[in-house]
């Protein structure tokens, strides 16, 4: 997602307020869901952490999440992807 260069809110493909999905991977270890369940709980205060899909990797040592949050702006899906991408349990976000 390249920030520096926003699109124009009349090209975006998405549109706002909207249920927007996102797929987080980690480690497997205790803890990741929740935290990523708080983080999203920052951009809306209601989520239900019970509607997260976990997928854990082949091997057990990655677990893939995917949450779905109800956002209102594509400013609020930027700072939830900046601040995903930042914590420090996290390896990638889609």
């Amino acid at each position: 997602m390249d920030i520096s260069h926003p699109i124009p809110p009349e090209q975006s493909l998405i549109e706002y307020p909207c249920r927007f999905p996102i797929k987080v991977m980690g480690a497997h270890v205790e803890g990741f869901a929740s935290a990523i369940a708080q983080v999203a709980t920052q951009f809306e205060p209601d989520f239900d952490a019970g509607t997260m899909e976990h997928r854990p990797s082949k091997g057990g040592n990655y677990l893939g999440l995917t949450i779905s949050v109800h956002v209102t702006s594509r400013e609020q899906l930027d700072e939830l992807y900046r601040t995903l991408t930042t914590h420090p349990m996290v390896k990638i976000v889609l």
